[in-house]
């Protein structure tokens, strides 16, 4: 299964330095897995390739609101990862499938992502 069924990962050139497709690999995510705890460091990057992930705020009382779905058109992670923040949701996996993913340490030791300005 190849990283281009994740829209972004499909757009990047493969002449392109920003390219992270040698430095993904793919695995298949299981509905329920939870792939960041909020107010946690992010650990990996995800490209899904298809399925859904669900970013899901708690709240105080204990209950919890869905704010936001990431499937093959998205990712999840990047943000916290190039910016060392943690994450703002719980996010799980709500449909099984694969996901293109790389842990954000070997993620940034792109050159051109180590030495980004923004």
């Amino acid at each position: 299964m190849p990283h281009t069924n994740n829209r972004i990962l499909a757009t990047a050139s493969p002449v392109d330095p920003l390219d992270l497709r040698p430095r993904l690999r793919i695995v298949e995510l299981q509905q329920g897995q939870v792939v960041a705890e909020s107010r946690q460091q992010v650990s990996k990057v995800y490209f899904p390739h298809s399925g859904i992930l669900s970013c899901v705020v708690e709240l105080r009382d204990g209950g919890a609101i869905e704010t936001g779905m990431i499937g093959n058109d998205g990712e999840f992670g990047a943000a916290q990862a190039l910016n060392n923040k943690v994450s703002l949701h719980t996010v799980t996996v709500q449909v099984r499938r694969a996901s293109s993913t790389q842990t954000t340490s070997k993620l940034l030791r792109s050159p051109r992502l180590s030495s980004s300005p923004c």
